[in-house]
């Protein structure tokens, strides 16, 4: 009866072995999770300098206008100004103080200057953001399918760990009922002297 509890114990501090090691199976893809997110903010770190340094300066001030023209500071400067210019030129006391009454001709022409310059340089800016988020997806892409291979193999571990686990606790279990009968018939024996 002794050596069944002792077998019992065995099992069971060989399930909570098992136990601990899909703990640590699951440490282990946790600390795979924040590597791979170190990993590539420290890529995109680097993409980020290696962009700094490539870009020209003709580049980056493109990049300011674009992002200074697609902003509400931007929205409520030219709404100001527009603003401004019709008030001006319509409610002015005297010819003298318009210098463009309506149809605003020259209000027209300064709006199709704006528009002009200003489509080509966020093109500019959008063709470059569009190379850069290419290069990006593509780097994402590459520690995406890395880590996934990673977890792969891990998976591919815990199945094993576990096959093996089971066929450890079959093997176990068969032991225990061999050890089981032959203690059975170890004390019939014993009774029957």
């Amino acid at each position: 009866m002794a050596k069944t509890k002792d077998m019992d114990a065995a099992a069971e501090k060989i399930e909570k072995e098992a136990e601990l090691a899909r703990d640590d199976l699951s440490r282990y893809s946790s600390r795979l999770n924040g590597l791979v997110a170190e990993f590539e903010q420290r890529i995109h770190s680097k993409v980020n300098e290696e962009y700094d340094k490539t870009t020209r300066w003709p580049d980056k001030l493109a990049d300011r206008i674009a992002q200074f023209g697609g902003s509400w500071r931007f929205i409520v400067i030219f709404f100001a100004v527009l603003a401004l210019w019709i008030v001006i030129n319509s409610l002015a006391l005297t010819k003298a103080v318009r210098f463009d009454g309506p149809p605003f001709i020259l209000l027209n022409l300064v709006l199709s200057f704006l528009a002009g310059f200003q489509a080509p340089i966020i093109m500019m800016s959008q063709n470059r953001q569009a190379a850069r988020d290419k290069r990006e997806s593509m780097i994402d892409y590459a520690i995406n399918y890395k880590a996934e291979l990673e977890i792969d193999d891990m998976q591919g571990h815990l199945h094993r760990l576990e096959a093996d686990f089971a066929s450890f606790r079959s093997e176990t279990k068969r032991d225990m009922e061999e050890i089981k009968a032959l203690l059975r018939s170890t004390d019939a024996k014993g009774k029957a002297d």
